[in-house]
């Protein structure tokens, strides 16, 4: 391919061929997709097995590997293989949840707040900078901790299986979303000024027409990026809340509080703790290697 021939190319096709071309990023990201799938079928992988990862059978505590339990059993005799892909279900929809949740309140609040400027612009930064100034994991335990019930929350939905995961993801979401509007403004306070942004004004354009056509697409790059690392945040943070009690509630199953269950068993079982541990850890690393493989891709010349 003649070099004219890939300047004509459209940008989102050139920065495809070079993510392509990062070996590190392309494993990372056919591990992750494999890992999905695999989460993503355990009611199937379970009932090939025969087992259940929400049966219990305390005569069958912290059993080895067996031909039905191959990663042996819990503290409460559940299987450990299905319960960490059920947990690895759980952590990666909350991860990209909470990931995309936080870039998008990020990404519009910082083009308004660049776009506009004045006490707009003002009022979104000094917001942003007392969130951040906030200590994040005790601000975290202290939200987590409140009684829902008394803010008028039925008792049946507070005790949902989803309800943990959707109160997590919003509240990591509204205090997380400082750092990416502090990276789209800067970016949008650059491309506001330049000549297609200000003909398009001149033309008459909205406002809303102008962030939408002309800036979300010239700032949107470093958000993808910030995203995909957002990713292996969110699954640290919910490991570690969930580590600590605060998390996702049982018996729905997180690698955080299966790491959080196992802990009392170290020196009986100590694998049923290694196993979530593992799981978090080539997890976060493989999305780092994605999201750092993405960043070269997307602005080769950083």
């Amino acid at each position: 391919m003649s070099y004219v021939q890939i300047r004509s190319q459209k940008p989102w096709l050139q920065v495809a061929q070079r993510l392509l071309r990062h070996k590190l990023a392309m494993a990372s990201l056919l591990f992750l997709i494999g890992l999905t799938i695999v989460c993503f079928s355990v009611h199937f992988i379970g009932q090939w097995l025969g087992v259940d990862p929400y049966s219990d059978n305390l005569f069958s505590r912290f059993e080895g590997a067996t031909d039905a339990h191959i990663l042996g059993t819990d503290e409460l005799g559940r299987d450990i293989f299905t319960r960490l892909l059920l947990g690895g279900q759980v952590s990666l929809t909350f991860a990209f949840t909470a990931a995309i949740a936080t870039s998008m309140i990020g990404t519009t609040l910082g083009i308004i707040a660049g776009y506009h400027g004045g006490k707009i612009d003002a009022f979104i930064m000094r917001s942003a900078d007392f969130i951040i100034s906030l200590p994040g994991i005790m601000l975290l335990i202290l939200i987590q901790s409140i009684d829902m019930t008394k803010l008028g929350f039925s008792e049946e939905i507070v005790r949902s299986d989803n309800f943990s995961i959707y109160r997590l993801v919003v509240v990591i979401s509204l205090l997380g979303w400082p750092f990416a509007a502090r990276l789209v403004r800067s970016n949008t306070l650059s491309v506001k000024h330049r000549e297609y942004v200000q003909a398009a004004i001149g033309y008459g354009a909205s406002h809303w027409f102008v962030m939408r056509r002309h800036i979300l697409p010239n700032v949107i790059a470093p958000v993808i990026t910030a995203t995909t690392l957002g990713i292996g945040g969110a699954i640290l943070t919910e490991s570690a809340l969930s580590y600590l009690g605060f998390g996702i509630n049982p018996p729905t199953p997180s690698w955080g509080n299966m790491l959080q269950n196992a802990r009392e068993a170290m020196w009986h079982y100590p694998l049923a703790a290694v196993y979530p541990g593992a799981m978090v850890l080539f997890t976060v690393i493989t999305i780092n290697f994605l999201g750092d493989g993405l960043q070269e891709a997307i602005d080769p010349k950083a």
